[in-house]
């Protein structure tokens, strides 16, 4: 569960760095832009990204989102849930990229249409960590 104070902080700070893990163990870190939805925080990836595939092997997964100064700061560790072409009817999908896209960016695309293609072309997932464990310095 994500507290209030947790919250707060998120929706005004949307700049992450994810981790998830190669085959062999390593980690593998990714810059990512997210934002609150549901009962986690969220974030979209073309199909032919690392972290997508290392997430499909393995959902466990960090995400350590940051204020614009770096000074302030919350890490979730979690489980990511994955809504892709290949798990989620089209128009779901659809749904959930626009609302990812708005939770990440704080306002509308201008041209749903031309978004909604795009992210089509692109086999674009959107990726759900779930947390399990939640600290921070900051709030």
């Amino acid at each position: 569960m994500i507290s209030e104070k947790v919250r707060t902080f998120l929706k005004e700070n949307h700049h992450a760095v994810l981790t998830t893990f190669r085959a062999n163990g390593g980690a593998q870190m990714s810059i990512v832009l997210c934002g609150l939805y549901k009962d986690g925080v969220a974030f979209t990836t073309p199909a032919d990204r690392a972290k997508l595939a290392n997430l499909k092997r393995n959902q466990r997964c960090s995400l350590l989102v940051a204020q614009p100064d770096w000074w302030g700061y919350v890490v979730m560790e979690g489980q990511a849930r994955i809504m892709s072409p290949e798990n989620t009817n089209a128009g779901e999908l659809i749904q959930a990229l626009r609302d990812v896209f708005v939770a990440c960016s704080g306002s509308e695309h201008p041209n749903w249409k031309e978004y909604d293609q795009a992210v089509q072309d692109e086999r674009r997932s959107v990726v759900i960590i779930e947390p399990e464990s939640i600290y921070s310095p900051t709030p």
